[in-house]
């Protein structure tokens, strides 16, 4: 650890609205692909936690829902996970859609950032979509409210302004020892990442309503036998969808969209897993899965190793 005033440790949280970006600020601070990332809203469904280790300490982010107006009770839940990270964090992070004007949600994110007890830092995210002079007074917005610590204009995408921004986040941290083996990325099972990353595929392979009503349970996961010689993982999924036509579409004519899915997801995961992969899919039909505490709990119960 660095001798420079000692090792740091602390938590940061990414919050703000739907699509902002947080997802793809995570995985380009972690130089990893944790997080899945689409162009749809609503992506993050949970409290992911990615952990960086490095010579001046640990920190330990939490990539957030977007905050919207929810309409089920998963929604409710999405939400929940947001605000309370953005209680619970040593520097919170307000991602802002700098190519989007500000609007109600931005406002009422502003109120939210009232609460966050330590450090807050604005990140203008996505400025390589925006012109100079179009930046600035958006820039000025944040800065009028007295709220943050500090205002930084970044593109998750290309990596402006990260590096910047990292270094800015190692100096707001507490001091404190690590908390998690330097080794650990995320606090996250296999199980657990492998179901976002099928639910990635279904999000870029499909449109309308359909991405939102959808969720992957993984129902088995059988490992080689040891001594076997075999590096082949089993995996047995089911996609859960509202509605019977819904079902109709996912698995496509012939089983040719189900079919398009599994591929895509099956060479996603050998590339994670580093090993072959047997994917078996099945398109389970749920009615209103998103308002059925069961099933959100069967959902939710791989999604970490402990509590956190």
């Amino acid at each position: 650890m660095s001798e420079a005033g000692g090792s740091k440790y602390g938590t940061v949280a990414l919050v703000g609205r739907p699509n902002a970006g947080k997802s793809t600020l995570m995985n380009r601070l972690l130089e990893e692909k944790l997080a899945i990332v689409s162009d749809k809203p609503q992506t993050t469904r949970h409290r992911l936690v990615g952990i960086l280790t490095g010579e001046r300490g640990q920190m330990v982010f939490y990539d957030t829902p977007g905050v919207h107006k929810p309409l089920h009770r998963m929604n409710k839940q999405m939400v929940r996970y947001a605000v309370e990270a953005l209680d619970e964090a040593d520097v919170v992070c307000l991602l802002i859609d700098a190519s989007q004007r500000f609007g109600s949600g931005d406002a009422y994110m502003l109120e939210l950032l009232g609460r966050a007890r330590g450090p807050k830092i604005a990140l203008l995210n996505k400025i390589d979509q925006v012109s100079k002079p179009t930046l600035l007074p958006r820039i000025e917005r944040y800065a009028e409210t007295g709220l943050f610590d500090e205002i930084v204009p970044i593109s998750a995408l290309t990596g402006d302004g990260t590096q910047e921004l990292l270094e800015l986040l190692w100096n707001l941290l507490p001091e404190g020892e690590p908390v998690y083996d330097p080794d650990l990325l995320s606090l996250h099972p296999e199980r657990f990442l492998a179901a976002e990353r099928i639910r990635e595929k279904i999000l870029e392979l499909t449109r309308d309503e359909l991405p939102f009503a959808t969720a992957v349970v993984i129902e088995g996961w059988e490992e080689p036998e040891e001594g076997s010689g075999s590096n082949l993982v089993r995996i047995y999924a089911s996609i859960l969808v509202e509605k019977q036509g819904q079902k109709k579409i996912l698995i496509g004519r012939a089983g040719s969209m189900i079919k398009q899915i599994g591929t895509a997801a099956r060479h996603d995961l050998e590339e994670y897993l580093g090993c072959k992969v047997f994917l078996d899919l099945h398109v389970r039909h749920e009615p209103d899965w998103r308002e059925r505490r069961n099933v959100l709990a069967d959902i939710d119960r791989y999604v970490f190793v402990t509590g956190v």
